[in-house]
């Protein structure tokens, strides 16, 4: 099955995190908590776990993102978890990984299964797929 979405960041919240001993590398290092807005297909929030290495004057870096969904896909309502990953070396986006956490889902999504994909568009709108199968 296939369900597609628009989301909305609704929070960015900078957490800090400093590791003991500090260990510089050639990007910075930083975490963040988000909450997301879901329409479309995919419908609901989601509470999101963010940590980046990356540079805002370049645009390059690599992010990992694990996120808790609330929702529905396709009008099936439940809960559960995903990761999604990419690189950016400022005009691009690769290495891309997105994963459903195994035994996360709830309610009418237990037993799913699957991956799916981030993309942005040239506006700016943000778009999730769910690639998915329920047991």
């Amino acid at each position: 099955m296939r369900a597609d979405g628009t989301f909305t960041v609704k929070s960015f919240v900078p957490t800090e995190l400093v590791p003991d001993p500090a260990i510089e590398t050639g990007l910075p290092v930083g975490v963040a908590k988000l909450e997301k807005q879901f329409d479309g297909e995919v419908t609901g929030r989601s509470a999101t776990l963010f940590t980046a290495a990356f540079d805002q004057a370049t645009g390059v870096g690599t992010y990992l993102a694990m996120e808790s969904f609330d929702g529905a896909l396709n009008g099936r309502s439940g809960a559960f978890n995903f990761v999604h990953s990419a690189t950016t070396t400022g005009s691009d986006r690769t290495a891309e990984f997105f994963h459903i956490v195994p035994a996360s889902g709830t309610g009418e999504l237990a037993g799913i299964t699957g991956g799916g994909s981030l993309t942005v568009d040239a506006d700016g709108t943000h778009r999730i797929s769910f690639a998915y199968e329920l047991a």
